[in-house]
């Protein structure tokens, strides 16, 4: 999630870089069987209720220390069925024995169909978001949606795949921030690594795919920057990235230069009327901003895309970003820059927040009660909201956007890179991600041999070579639902109806993608 200067956000503290103190729990003496028997209890569309028993994966750790992170399937509060073994809790991101800076992390083996092989991590953005929120409303194994009365059963749960790891970093957003850029959060969340590895031996050699959405469009290539250019750090293999509706490039051009044309395409939703539009349409000329996607984001560009004007945020006078979002509070007091659809009544969200405010209508929130603290051994005098009030950076990012450092290594080194944006998305807006992809030089040639996989060096091409095609995005059981462009390795998905939370809003469509990234399908 990203959070911007614009939004009037109240956020306290989360888990990670708090000190720890656990609740320890004893693993009950039982045999080790690969898969076990959970069931739940379902109520069909015509009132019935059915039990539903599947059996899941259930992995072993040799390390006893693993046993002060179990936690139980059984004792999740709020959650009336059995959600199987998982593992959670504090972990230092060094071996030094008088390290203090730890990262909060919640681990699921993978369910019935997942692949052990594989080990998916998850982290959100902000930065200095919780990746708690990803796992209860977007891909973990049990979901408590907006407006939802209770946890249920995510059938699109990620481990369904194979094995996830949720991460809460960098350090800073729950303890003493310090860190100064993308370089010293690698540093951190490899460390922790490390260490989970350590107590989770188990899973190394496993295969890598780094996983986020929002501001983690800086986190996940850096990390995988890191990892590529130091291959011997970290005992996994590191196969591919997923990021969703990602920070990549200037503020300017992924948030102020496409903003006229989003309102036009979605101009019953923002309901301005003509003489309002017309004042867009000055600031936009005025700004340079007017037809700026048509003349330079061609297919193959012409040459490298310039700054609309002197500044990557706004040039004075030129926020036309905020202008709309203020005016479109003015015409629906419920509008959600996080997915434009949204109108009263504001549903009731157990986390009190995405949304263009803060809105708790129930506290404590779900991660910020004793109960789910003592049942997932996160420390109990941490107070907890989505998204922190403390710059995790405090003197700023002093990274590049990846798009103009690392991204194309990135994509160089991956087997598979997915791109995936919502075009519902006001935080973020679809055709400033088309924007950037136009502007970023990369080569990536595979040729497979069996189980061998050769990288062919080459010159780096700029952007896309061929157009971007409507209703090309075909997801199982739905059928088009955006767009799908693959060249060199890199993937751009557009998902219609989706707002910035791609796994939360089009669950299916993420998990679609993620299999492709994986290899699972030939398709996206």
């Amino acid at each position: 999630m990203l959070l911007d200067s614009a939004f009037s956000l109240f956020v306290l503290g989360i888990f990670a870089g708090a000190a720890s103190q656990r609740m320890m729990t004893k693993v009950p003496e039982v045999p080790n069987p690969l898969h076990r028997r959970v069931c739940h209890t379902v109520t069909t569309d015509k009132g019935k209720t059915d039990t539903i028993c599947k059996h899941v994966n259930n992995i072993i750790f040799a390390n006893p220390m693993a046993s002060q992170f179990w936690v139980d399937g059984t004792t999740i509060p709020e959650v009336d069925f059995d959600v199987g073994d998982s593992w959670s809790g504090l972990l230092p991101i060094s071996a030094d024995p008088n390290e203090t800076r730890k990262l909060f992390f919640w681990f699921f083996p993978p369910g019935p169909e997942g692949s052990f092989d594989d080990l998916i991590l998850w982290m959100n953005g902000g930065p200095g978001c919780s990746s708690l929120e990803g796992f209860l409303q977007e891909n973990g194994p049990f979901q408590w949606g907006v407006g939802t009365a209770k946890p249920v059963p995510n059938v699109n749960s990620w481990t369904n795949l194979s094995s996830v790891l949720w991460v809460e970093q960098p350090v800073g957003t729950g303890g003493t921030p310090n860190i100064t850029d993308e370089d010293d959060l690698s540093v951190q969340l490899i460390g922790f690594l490390q260490q989970f590895l350590e107590v989770f031996s188990e899973l190394k050699g496993k295969k890598l795919y780094l996983s986020g959405e929002s501001y983690a469009g800086q986190y996940v290539p850096w990390i995988a920057s890191h990892i590529f250019e130091n291959p011997t750090t970290l005992n996994l293999s590191l196969q591919g990235i997923w990021i969703a509706d990602p920070d990549l490039g200037w503020h300017v051009v992924q948030a102020q230069i496409p903003v006229v044309d989003f309102v036009r395409k979605y101009q019953n939703v923002f309901a301005f009327n003509q003489s309002f539009m017309a004042q867009l349409d000055s600031i936009a000329k005025k700004c340079n901003y007017e037809g700026y996607y048509e003349k330079f984001a061609t297919y193959p560009p012409a040459g490298s895309l310039p700054l609309p004007g002197n500044s990557t945020k706004a040039d004075p006078g030129c926020d036309i970003w905020n202008i709309v979002f203020q005016n479109a509070l003015v015409k629906n007091k419920a509008f959600n820059a996080y997915r434009i659809f949204d109108t009263f009544p504001v549903l009731w969200d157990v986390l009190g927040f995405p949304g263009s405010f803060e809105d708790v209508q129930l506290s404590p929130v779900y991660f910020n009660r004793t109960d789910v603290k003592t049942a997932i051994h996160a420390p109990p005098d941490v107070d907890w909201t989505l998204c922190t009030n403390k710059d995790v950076f405090p003197h700023g990012d002093a990274s590049l956007p990846s798009a103009f450092s690392v991204l194309p290594n990135v994509i160089e080194k991956s087997v598979r890179t997915v791109i995936i944006h919502g075009l519902a998305d006001f935080v973020l807006i679809a055709e400033g991600a088309r924007i950037v992809i136009q502007n970023l030089d990369y080569f990536h040639s595979i040729i497979r041999i069996r189980s061998w996989i050769k990288r062919t060096p080459g010159n780096g091409l700029q952007g896309f070579r061929t157009p971007i095609i409507d209703d090309s995005f075909l997801v199982d059981g739905v059928g088009s639902l955006g767009t799908a462009h693959t060249e060199r390795g890199l993937t751009f998905l557009e998902v219609e109806l989706s707002g910035h939370m791609v796994p939360q809003f089009s669950p299916l469509a993420a998990f679609q993608s993620m299999a492709f990234l994986m290899g699972f399908r030939t398709t996206p």
